[in-house]
């Protein structure tokens, strides 16, 4: 098995060296990153988890967080917000960004490494059977195949036309299939430029998406109250 990658984000060099030696120590390989404008240099999705501090520079880690969510290439690496902001509102905030751990300063490194080693394990375990075809920008469950390269969607081979946000929609869902992923969620991914944009405007694409796909439609499941997902 390939040794696991880790993006240590956060503008305080002194705990990245502590924590990137640590990490190593428990087989990982390890970067740095001092801002998340260095970051975003990196090429993010060969990581298998990033730690990423809220309070930097011009780009906080929350706005990072919603880019990277916002991307088709990264919106499924891990994501652990490790942070001074220690409120109720900011975690809740973090959470629904997507992240998937959130450790308050001061930390252990201890606690740390226990909290790593938990996603890791977590995400890699739960990782949806959605196997490249061919090349590995084309997702296909069955018959259904979107084309990440060329935002091209297929059902059993005749091209069916999605419009941009149906697209981004239908890719967000199947990329985390097996789970119901929230409004706020969805929104925050997939309508991440838009400045306004209303609930019904999901339930009106869903809608869209069920009848453009054929038999596939009936994978798009509904969970009232919780949001939406792409069955297994």
């Amino acid at each position: 098995m390939s040794m696991q990658r880790i993006l240590i984000v956060d503008d305080e060099e002194t705990l990245c060296e502590v924590l990137k030696i640590n990490l190593e120590n428990e087989g990982y390989d390890v970067d740095i990153a001092l801002s998340a404008e260095e970051a975003l240099t990196y090429n993010l999705q060969d990581y298998s988890l990033i730690l990423l501090d809220i309070m930097m520079g011009e780009i906080s880690g929350i706005k990072m967080a919603r880019m990277l969510k916002a991307d088709v290439t990264t919106a499924d690496i891990p994501i652990i917000f490790c942070t001074a902001r220690d409120t109720e509102d900011d975690m809740v905030m973090g959470l629904n960004l997507g992240a998937d751990d959130y450790i308050m300063k001061p930390y252990t490194i201890r606690n740390v490494i226990a909290r790593v080693k938990s996603v890791l394990r977590r995400t890699s375990s739960n990782k949806m059977a959605v196997k490249p075809a061919e090349k590995p920008n084309v997702l296909q469950i069955e018959g259904l195949k979107l084309d990440l390269e060329f935002k091209r969607c297929t059902v059993d081979g005749e091209e069916v036309k999605l419009a941009r946000k149906e697209f981004e929609l239908l890719v967000y869902l199947v990329l985390h299939r097996g789970k119901i992923c929230s409004r706020e969620q969805i929104l925050s991914r997939v309508w991440s430029d838009e400045v306004v944009v209303l609930d019904r405007t999901i339930d009106v694409n869903i809608t869209r998406l069920r009848s453009k796909i054929g038999v596939y439609g009936s994978y798009i499941v509904t969970r009232s109250g919780f949001g939406y997902g792409f069955r297994d």
